[in-house]
């Protein structure tokens, strides 16, 4: 007689390490060492210890200062409500999908909602977020005007508030270091400068976001700065600052218009304080066919602003990165730490990198 096959267990081996080590913590009395937890099961040090870790950041269990493991009661699971600057911005999506992918990882529920670039929407979201009862809202929003009231509302349900890019009353910022971005962009623009024409410019135009606010503001600040920590004998009347809204329609308009009532001069450098604004000088430029005597530096690194660098004398030399990647776990670990009463700096600073093809035009 044919003997029946064994059934096939459907097991994940990982999983079930996880599992013992979880069985065992919760027999422990008391906190546990992670020798105590090998010398008591086959489980490598090294799997033991990423599991634990693992529990660690997501609520099951605490890790004593001086190094011992307790399994504590299962943690309501956290829900974030993120107010996303724009859909259509292309830094605003790579956040956005950052943000995802930490929330994930780190088991936090996460409500996102679409600010579309505008302040009355931020408004209605900043509503939504607390008739839904989130814990917590990280508010990426670009008009600082607003920034007051909708600070309010996020207070006055008694949440807490990071606010991304943008300082809003009551929050914790999360962004980049403007002025110093800024000035890094400014300082590339002049080495190009001097490099290519031999340091001589007529114009240095900054492509500002005239409703983000004064930090904002002190990207294109920087830009200035640093562009004259380089070139010397500049005089205000070369700096211009322009209102492009980090939109590329608006910033092509600006620049085109510009350039046409300035047709005879050379060496202009444009500081912008998006890759999409810069994007728009960049198609102002090319109409014109003025790329020998243009240079542009964007924020951001958007893949379309990395993909028009590599053309052959694009006018756009340069692209400060923002590390969109890194908002993401930076943004969930910052939200934890709120919640669970722990001290956090006022200021959060990404990192970031200048990109650069520098050529001569």
């Amino acid at each position: 007689m044919k003997r029946p096959a064994p059934k096939r267990l459907y097991l994940i081996p990982v999983l079930s390490k996880a599992l013992d080590i979880l069985e065992l913590l919760q027999n422990e009395r008391g906190p546990i060492s992670l020798e105590a937890i090998y010398q008591r099961s086959n489980i490598s040090k090294t799997t033991i210890y990423r599991i634990l870790k693992t529990f660690v950041h997501r609520g099951y269990v605490v890790q004593s200062e001086d190094g011992l493991y307790r399994l504590i009661a299962r943690p309501k699971k956290a829900r974030f409500g993120f107010g996303s600057q724009s859909a259509e911005m292309p830094f605003s999506q790579a956040v956005t999908e950052s943000l995802k992918a930490a929330a994930s990882a780190a088991g936090v529920d996460l409500i996102v909602l679409d600010n579309r670039y505008d302040a009355s929407t931020a408004l209605n979201n900043a509503d939504e977020f607390v008739r839904k009862r989130v814990d917590l809202v990280i508010e990426f929003q670009i008009d600082q005007r607003v920034a007051p009231v909708l600070a309010h509302k996020i207070d006055n349900a008694g949440l807490p508030l990071i606010a991304v890019d943008i300082p809003h009353p009551h929050s914790t910022f999360f962004g980049v270091d403007n002025y110093l971005v800024g000035f890094e962009a400014g300082e590339y623009l002049a080495q190009h400068a001097k490099k290519a024409w031999g340091g001589k410019v007529c114009w240095i135009v900054g492509l500002d976001i005239e409703e983000a606010g004064p930090l904002v503001h002190s990207r294109i600040t920087g830009a200035f700065e640093g562009v004259r920590s380089i070139l010397s004998g500049l005089g205000d009347s070369n700096f211009v600052r322009m209102d492009g809204r980090g939109i590329r329609n608006k910033s092509y308009q600006l620049v085109l218009d510009f350039l046409r009532r300035n047709a005879q001069d050379r060496g202009i450098l444009i500081a912008a304080a998006t890759d999409t604004s810069a994007l728009g000088a960049v198609q102002a430029v090319q109409e014109l066919k003025m790329e020998r005597h243009v240079a542009i530096v964007g924020q951001d690194c958007i893949p379309e602003a990395l993909e028009e660098m590599r053309v052959s004398g694009s006018p756009l030399i340069a692209s400060v990165s923002h590390e969109a990647q890194s908002y993401g776990p930076r943004l969930i670990q910052l939200g934890l730490a709120l919640l669970a009463g722990q001290r956090v700096s006022p200021y959060n600073y990404v990192e970031h990198r200048l990109i650069a093809q520098l050529r001569g035009n």
